[in-house]
Order: C-alpha cells, then sequence, then structure tokens
C-alpha cells in the first residue's frame, strides 16, 4: 500500500514536472519567437538603414557622376572655347592672309605706280634739246621711208628704184629705234610729216619720169641726207642724255653711205655734181 502511494506520488510529481517541463519549453519557444521577430524587425530596421544609406550613396554616387558630368561638360566647353579659339585663330590666319594679300597688291600698285613715276621723271628730266633731238631724228627717218615708197611706185629707173628700197629699208629700221627711245624717255613722236617734207612728197608726186628720178636724187637723196647728217652730228655733240647721243652716232655712218651713193645717182643723172 505504501509503495503504490509512493508509486502515485512520484507520478503525481512526474506528472507536475512534465507539465512544468512543458511550460518551460512553450516559455522557451515564444521567447525565440519573440526574440526572432525582433531580430527580424532589427533587421528590417537594418534593411531600410542600409537601403537609406544606400540611397544616400546612390544620391552621392549620382552627385559625384553629375559633378563628373559637369566637370565633362566644363571640358567640352573648355574643347569649344579651345575650337573656338582654333577658328578664331584660322580667321586671324584667314585676315592675315587677306592682309598680306592686300598688302602684295599694294605693293604691286605702289611698284607699278613707282615705275610709271620713273618714267614721268625720266621724261621730266630729259632736256629739251634731247627731246628735240628724238623728234628730229623720228621726222627725218619717217621722211625717207615716204619718200622712198613715192619712188618705188613713180620710178622707171632701176638704179633709182634700188636707192629707194634701200631708204625704206635703212629708215624703217632707225626709226623703230628712235621710237623705242621715245617710249622709254615718255617722248611723244609725231605720226605725220612736217610743212616741209609735206611740200617736198607733193612737188615729188607732180612729176614723172627723168624729171621725178633727178629731183628725187636731189632733194630726197643728196640734200636730205645731207641735212639729216648734219643735225646727227649736232645732237651727237650736244644731247645731254647718254641714250639719245648714242642713238645719233650710231646712225651718222649709214647716212654718210646713203649721201655717197644718192651723190653718185645724182651725178650720173645730171651730168653735173650740183646738189653737192
Amino acid at each position: 500500500m505504501q509503495k503504490n502511494k509512493v508509486l502515485k506520488g512520484l507520478l503525481a510529481v512526474s506528472t507536475v514536472a512534465a507539465m512544468f517541463a512543458s511550460y518551460g519549453v512553450q516559455a522557451q519557444t515564444q521567447t525565440a519567437a519573440e526574440m526572432q521577430n525582433q531580430a527580424a524587425q532589427t533587421g528590417t530596421n537594418m534593411t531600410g538603414k542600409s537601403a537609406a544609406d544606400g540611397a544616400v550613396n546612390n544620391t552621392n554616387s549620382q552627385g559625384m557622376e553629375d559633378r563628373s558630368s559637369q566637370v565633362g561638360s566644363s571640358t567640352a566647353g573648355q574643347t569649344g572655347s579651345s575650337s573656338s579659339s582654333s577658328h578664331s585663330g584660322h580667321g586671324m590666319s584667314g585676315s592675315t592672309g587677306a592682309s598680306s594679300a592686300g598688302m602684295t597688291t599694294e605693293s604691286s600698285s605702289m611698284q607699278s605706280g613707282a615705275s610709271g613715276a620713273a618714267g614721268a621723271t625720266a621724261s621730266s628730266k630729259l632736256a629739251k634739246a634731247d627731246t628735240k633731238a628724238i623728234t628730229d631724228m623720228a621726222m627725218a627717218n619717217m621722211a625717207e621711208v615716204e619718200a622712198g615708197k613715192l619712188a618705188q611706185s613713180k620710178s622707171q629707173n632701176a638704179e633709182v628704184k634700188t636707192f629707194a628700197q634701200q631708204m625704206i629699208d635703212d629708215h624703217g629700221k632707225a626709226l623703230q629705234e628712235v621710237q623705242t627711245l621715245a617710249q622709254s624717255k615718255g617722248v611723244t613722236l609725231p605720226t605725220e610729216l612736217d610743212a616741209k617734207h609735206k611740200a617736198m612728197a607733193t612737188k615729188l608726186e607732180k612729176m614723172t619720169g627723168d624729171a621725178f628720178d633727178r629731183e628725187y636724187m636731189k632733194t630726197g637723196g643728196v640734200k636730205a641726207h645731207k641735212d639729216t647728217l648734219a643735225m646727227l652730228k649736232k645732237h651727237e655733240k650736244s644731247a645731254k642724255d647718254a641714250d639719245v647721243k648714242a642713238l645719233a652716232g650710231k646712225m651718222i655712218p649709214t647716212v654718210e653711205q646713203h649721201l655717197k651713193a644718192a651723190e653718185q645717182n645724182a651725178t650720173a643723172k645730171s651730168g653735173t655734181t650740183s646738189g653737192k
């Protein structure tokens, strides 16, 4: 009986112990659950904070990116400015090139003007006597060419025609030299015969045959060349311009040869030495 009581007592104690044990487990379970919930909440808070931090970081990163973009924009702006400066440099180069071209054109104009001025100066410095010498030489050669052409068309004598052709050739060449000199000195030459030579041409045009030949060799041959020779010797001696002096001296030998040939033809035609 006592054993049964003891057993019942032990069973009761065991049951109570079991109940306490079960309660403890439940309490521990509940406590663990609460701790997990708290941990979850803490985790959530931490996660939110981290997210916020991340957002801040992201914002900072974006801010940095924005600043980088701004820096890039500034760099681009600086590059654009450099490009603008480069364009400006090109513009300045173009302006400089245009200025250089303008200066070159102006320089050419100045040189041309200087050349013209030099020509005008040469003409203004040429003595009146030298200007007259050039004009006289031009007129003498022009008159011999025109008389020679007239003799070629009117004379029937071979010797006269040969002499006339030589006058056209030699005096035509001499006239070109006078024209070149006149141009270089700024002297304007006459374009037609003067009154004296026109009168001689008019007289010859009215003659024909032997009368023409005699008159041509007398006036166009002998007298004209005597006058021309005297004129050339005078200008060679008195000319102050070296070029004028040289041209006058160059023509003298040819005129002397012409005079000699004219005198011979004139003597043969008249049988006298008249006109010498």
